[in-house]
């Protein structure tokens, strides 16, 4: 039998994405990127608060000071929900008006790690940055064309990326210390058919849950054979992300998008654009918070 996913929250976001569950006050963030939104969705009342930021957000992460960090249109930031007050923190493309920032999350020292993408998605114009709590910005990858999933092994010996036209999920060797990674490899190769890797999250066994564009599903991959080892159904073509949340972690949240979708298409899946749940067999693990 497939996991059955539910409708938790019927946003019918044009590109829902970027979920993180904060373990301390039992919500899910989330943005929707082009509306300028960040999302703070708690499910027990089943209330979203939506805190408009004034330009795309590409994604949000915890901040261990604090408040939530952003990859914004124009660079990284942080934010106070409770203030709404956005403070800016560094802007590495500031001469690249044609870019913005898309997906990114922290690696286990609290590095936040976000890649651009060209605005109309010309090929190769993004590059992977990381920013340092003391707000040193690092180049780590040019020659992206849209920068997606990224998540590290529980060894942090291994980083995995998403470049999502590729429909591959790279591997880096990754050194914990200086934040500097070497040796990429595919570990993935998306079979045709399957969708575009999105967002990407991963479980206790090192195992990866990736949203699949197009592919109205999430897929479990080991990464180590690159083979499938479970798929979720999604009644949504523009599955963008997912994260694990709830008391015991065994809850995938699960973003998706309207973006590019035909009125017909829109008739057929009227929740696309909805935040979706469903309970899965294997306990996942949280996204690291900013070190800032």
């Amino acid at each position: 039998m497939p996991t059955e996913v539910e409708l938790v929250l019927d946003s019918k976001a044009i590109l829902g994405e970027g979920p993180l569950w904060d373990p301390d006050a039992k919500v899910l963030w989330w943005v929707n990127i082009f509306a300028g939104e960040l999302h703070r969705f708690d499910p027990q009342s089943e209330n979203d608060d939506v805190f408009q930021i004034g330009e795309a957000v590409g994604t949000v992460v915890l901040q261990r000071s604090g408040g939530v960090a952003l990859a914004l249109e124009n660079g990284f930031a942080s934010f106070d929900p409770g203030t709404q007050t956005l403070k800016r923190l560094a802007d590495p493309e500031s001469h690249i008006s044609t870019n913005r920032f898309n997906d990114g999350k922290c690696d286990p020292k609290g590095r936040f790690w976000a890649g651009t993408m060209s605005k109309v998605e010309d090929p190769g114009h993004g590059i992977l940055y990381s920013l340092d709590g003391d707000g040193k910005v690092k180049k780590h990858v040019q020659d992206i064309s849209v920068s997606n999933g990224i998540v590290w092994s529980s060894d942090s010996k291994t980083m995995y990326y998403i470049d999502s036209p590729t429909k591959r999920i790279d591997a880096f060797d990754y050194d914990l210390e200086s934040g500097e990674i070497s040796n990429r490899r595919t570990a993935v190769k998306v079979e045709d058919g399957l969708g575009f890797p999105d967002g990407m999250a991963i479980d206790v066994e090192d195992k990866l849950w990736v949203g699949m564009w197009g592919g109205s599903q999430v897929i479990r991959y080991d990464p180590l054979s690159g083979s499938i080892l479970s798929q979720i159904p999604v009644p949504s073509a523009h599955v963008t992300a997912c994260a694990f949340g709830g008391e015991d972690l065994h809850d995938l949240y699960i973003t998706t998008a309207r973006d590019r979708m035909t009125s017909e298409q829109l008739q057929e899946q009227p929740h696309a654009g909805g935040l979706f749940r469903a309970r899965v067999p294997v306990k996942g693990t949280l996204f690291e918070s900013f070190n800032a």
